[in-house]
């Protein structure tokens, strides 16, 4: 562990710099080969739902007497919809069962919005100009990819401890009307393992009053049930605090059980106003006549017991906590006493975000990678790949062994501090 660079003599420094960069060697001599760039679930987790492969056992009637095999059923089975409400926290006939990724359906949802209108005739954002989408950063770079691919401006608003700066939003969706829509992660924010408060949801709730016509809070709660800690904060309903309001039409909900089950053979979940789903399922059926209800019915059949989704969600924590416990364990080493960066301990979700000196991210992953350990590329958190300050960096240990985490990190906090003691060499 260094300390503060800014306090050494530059024959300090270059000493430092040396030393620092001798270790790196030894790094890179060891050839190794560590991905720590994505959230998915590791094989330990995957495994978890092998009883899925064979669960049906030649039963492929559906409990409203569907045969699942056949084509048809575009808003999903019955069974499966229950599951995805008690991920949204919604009733089941406002929720939309589709195929494995909810990505593809936040896709579909928004090109629906942009072409077709959510809304019935006349309320397709396109009709009316620029197009633009409130981004908390750090965000989701795949929800950035959504918006560039349709050409929708993306306006990056700050996140807090909170959730993502309500006072930007608020005055932002107020001045411009163009402003169509929000990205949210709420529970265990991508990156930064942040959970909105009740207050943040109140207000999220309440946006459509004061922004333009038609807006839309895309709210994709895809770690709604991925605690890794008894005492992790829980979300407060924005299906509740809309019905309160009134304003149930300006929010679609997004989930899956990508990290529940199998990651490419999951479902997923649209939750959404009488209205918006009636207008979605109007634009998908001319997309598809249904989706994969074998899968459906497996993942219905899965966790039908009482407390079934409870029970295997806790043993997805045994397997990951191990890991973040490692990942805290190395950075609070590393820098728990001195100002190098910057991190929040997470209580769940699949990624810890860190945040270096100023202009400094792009030079440790490109450290990180010369020594064989593989980085999201910096940026990546941000609208069109810009962090104006270069610090952020997400770390996702969920698919190497604890002790490949261990020595990923080793090689991790070398390199922030190689990076911190050169750039103040102005190296």
């Amino acid at each position: 562990m260094i300390t503060d660079p800014t306090a050494l003599t530059p024959s300090q420094l270059k000493t430092l710099e040396i030393e620092l960069f001798n270790q790196f060697c030894s790094f890179k001599r060891r050839g190794l080969n560590l991905d720590l760039t994505r959230g998915k679930p590791s094989a330990e987790q995957l495994t978890l739902s092998n009883s899925l492969d064979g669960i049906l056992r030649g039963d492929y009637q559906s409990r409203d007497g569907i045969d699942v095999r056949n084509y048809g059923g575009l808003e999903g089975l019955s069974e499966c919809r229950e599951l995805g409400a008690a991920l949204l926290g919604m009733p089941a006939n406002q929720v939309l069962a589709g195929g494995h990724s909810s990505l593809t359906l936040m896709h579909q949802a928004m090109s629906i919005g942009y072409y077709d209108g959510l809304s019935g005739p006349g309320s397709a954002w396109r009709l009316n100009g620029p197009v633009r989408w409130l981004c908390p950063v750090p965000g989701y770079d795949r929800h950035f990819s959504i918006c560039e691919h349709l050409g929708i401006e993306m306006i990056p608003v700050s996140m807090t401890d909170t959730g993502p700066n309500m006072d930007e939003i608020e005055h932002a969706v107020q001045q411009d009307p163009s402003i169509k829509g929000l990205w949210c992660v709420p529970r265990f924010s991508n990156p930064t393992g942040i959970v909105y408060d009740e207050q943040t949801v109140q207000r999220i709730a309440r946006l459509s009053e004061i922004a333009g016509e038609h807006f839309r809070v895309f709210w994709d709660n895809a770690y709604s049930v991925h605690a890794l800690a008894d005492d992790a904060p829980e979300l407060a309903s924005l299906y509740e605090a809309c019905s309160d309001a009134g304003t149930e039409d300006s929010v679609l909900q997004f989930a899956s059980t990508s990290k529940i089950t199998f990651a490419g053979a999951g479902v997923a979940f649209l939750g959404a106003s009488p209205t918006n789903l009636k207008h979605i399922t109007a634009s998908l059926s001319a997309l598809t006549i249904g989706p994969d209800k074998v899968n459906q019915l497996r993942h219905a059949r899965f966790f039908e017991q009482h407390n079934a989704l409870e029970t295997h969600m806790a043993q997805h924590a045994a397997v990951l906590k191990p890991r973040f416990e490692a990942v805290h364990h190395h950075l609070k080493d590393a820098f728990g006493s001195n100002h190098l960066g910057h991190w929040k301990t997470v209580k769940g979700g699949y990624f810890v975000a860190f945040h270096t000196r100023p202009g400094l991210a792009k030079t440790v992953v490109k450290l990180a990678a010369e020594a064989g350990v593989k980085l999201t590329p910096a940026g990546a958190t941000h609208p069109y790949g810009n962090d104006p300050n270069d610090t952020c960096i997400r770390i996702a240990p969920s698919v190497p062994s604890v002790d490949d985490v261990n020595a990923a990190m080793n090689v991790f906090t070398l390199c922030v501090e190689l990076a911190t003691v050169r750039q103040a060499l102005d190296l």
